[in-house]
Order: C-alpha cells, then structure tokens, then sequence
C-alpha cells in the first residue's frame, strides 16, 4: 500500500438497500458487493479505501467535513441528493479533493428531472449506466488524479 492517504467512497440515501430496491434498474448486486469491489480496486493500485453509506443528509455533510486533510479524493454515489441537494454540492468542495460521481443506473435515460446533477459541475469525472462496475472505473479514474 502507498504512503497515500485513502479514498474515501460515500453512497447516499436509499443505496442501502441495493439488491432488493428495483433489481430492474439497480441489479442484483449489495451495496456490501460494490464495496467490495471498491476496495478490491483500491487495493489493486496501492490504496485504502474508507465507505460510509447513510440516508441522511447531515451525517453525508459531516462525513464530508471530517475527510478534510484526510483522504486522497472522494467517489461519490449521491443517490436522490444528486439532483436535489445544493448543500452536499457545497460541502464535497471543502475537503478540496478530486471527485468522482457515479450512478449505476443511466440517470440520463431515466426521469427528466434525474438529468440534473448539482454535483457534476465540481466532480472531475462522472459515471453512469455501468452497474456496480462504475464503481471500479470511478477508483481507477480517481487513483490516476491523484497517484
């Protein structure tokens, strides 16, 4: 493992119940199963990995504030907050990290109002549509940003 600081992977509201909340949309696979992944990735290129997982928009924020000076960069899964929340917009710019944001279903394909995202304009890259998988392109991505 390299001497850098880990990753830190943050899914929001509802992700908790990946593999049980619309298998049609979202798969088959656990959030524990994405995590996983995630670490795996981590681990591949010489990182950590830290995940946090709530469905409440304070404990994302304070989690977001505590990762100050603490990680290497942040991917992102901000379920629903994706298109609602100006305030999880402004809290992911304090640790002053690249960012990552991913979504394992295609947002774009989806609800109109799934096609704004108030994260995407400070992430530095964005990952739609790929299922679980977008998870290990989002650290791969991340790790390349800050190696």
């Amino acid at each position: 493992m390299s001497s850098a600081l880990p990753i830190l992977l943050l899914n929001g509201p509802n992700l908790n119940m990946l593999g049980t909340r619309q298998p049609d949309v979202y798969g088959a696979d656990t959030l524990d199963d994405a995590v996983r992944l995630a670490e795996r990735t981590a681990a591949d290129v010489g990182f950590g990995l830290r995940a946090f997982q709530t469905n409440h928009e304070g404990e994302m924020i304070d989690a977001i504030h505590a990762a100050r000076g603490e990680v290497s960069g942040i991917v992102i899964n901000p379920g629903g907050w994706t298109h609602t929340s100006v305030a999880l917009a402004d809290a992911l710019v304090i640790p002053d990290v690249p960012i990552i944001e991913v979504h394992i279903s295609n947002v774009h394909a989806r609800e109109a109002f799934r096609h704004h995202s108030y994260i995407s304009p400070i992430a530095a890259g964005v990952i739609a549509g790929c299922g679980i998988t977008g998870y290990e392109f989002a650290v791969r991505r991340l790790t390349t940003l800050v190696g």
